[in-house]
């Protein structure tokens, strides 16, 4: 008796301590995560991402997305560089796009690298901008007024030391 009583004392001991509208893991529904959690990257990326450091500094719209193929830009049968287009919905613009890879950046420590917007409507180049003696992997062009022309991005890239630079176009867009 004096086990028993001793028991129901347990029991009734912790039943008092679990409040009646406890929650246990895994019961009820899923949280909504927090806004912190959506947070996009800003990690540069062969893909583009208009949230990185440099895609801000050349005021690239935050929901810039690409348009378009890729291209690449070749040097001795081998991509050294992709071009790519990016248009942005909110500011009405396009940009271009150029990622050197690591093939090639890796060896090359000072190249010429030039990225802009070509409208085949005016016959001319847009938010263009030009970097001498650089060795980042990432540029964007400046934001183009382009959207009612049929566009493309373009790019170059020239190794020290090499008379031409290798050029691309991504596909042309209407």
């Amino acid at each position: 008796m004096r086990y028993t009583k001793r028991a129901v004392v347990a029991a009734a001991c912790a039943f008092a301590l679990i409040p009646a509208g406890a929650a246990f893991a895994g019961d009820g529904p899923a949280p909504q995560p927090s806004k912190s959690a959506k947070a996009k990257s800003t990690a540069p990326s062969e893909a583009g991402n208009p949230a990185s450091a440099k895609a801000r500094v050349a005021g690239v719209c935050a929901d810039a997305y690409q348009v378009g193929k890729t291209a690449y830009i070749d040097r001795a049968g081998a991509h050294i560089a992709s071009v790519k287009q990016f248009y942005s919905k909110s500011c009405n613009e396009n940009y271009g796009y150029l990622w050197v890879w690591d093939s090639f950046r890796n060896v090359n420590k000072d190249y010429d690298v030039s990225v802009a917007v070509y409208s085949y409507t005016k016959d001319d180049y847009f938010g263009g901008q030009e970097w001498t003696d650089h060795n980042a992997q990432e540029f964007w062009s400046l934001g183009a007024d382009t959207v009612k022309d049929c566009t493309s991005a373009v790019g170059s890239l020239r190794r020290a030391g090499d008379p031409l630079a290798g050029q691309a176009a991504s596909q042309k867009m209407c």
